[in-house]
């Protein structure tokens, strides 16, 4: 991924602009990257993965619903607090 400085995006946006249509490009201030700039196709792509991955989340709940495969909140709350859920 090719990556600008805040001050070199802002004084090359058409620049910018044509290069996010081939890949990404990331925005760093000073030194630290504070943004990541992309197509609206690439865009879209990555939305339609996002919901792709909550529906299978909530048919893999619907399913364990389903096979009584369920948990109490505290065991749950545990669990989260102690990085063991994805």
């Amino acid at each position: 991924m090719q990556s600008l400085t805040a001050n070199a995006a802002k004084t090359k946006f058409g620049d910018l602009l044509m290069k996010v249509q081939r890949e990404p490009v990331q925005i760093c201030k000073n030194g630290s990257p504070v943004a990541v700039v992309m197509s609206c196709e690439e865009y879209a792509q990555l939305e339609a993965l996002k919901l792709q991955f909550v529906k299978m989340r909530f048919a893999a709940a619907d399913k364990d619903i389903a096979d009584n495969n369920l948990v109490d909140g505290e065991t749950f709350f545990n669990q989260l607090e102690q990085d063991m859920l994805d």
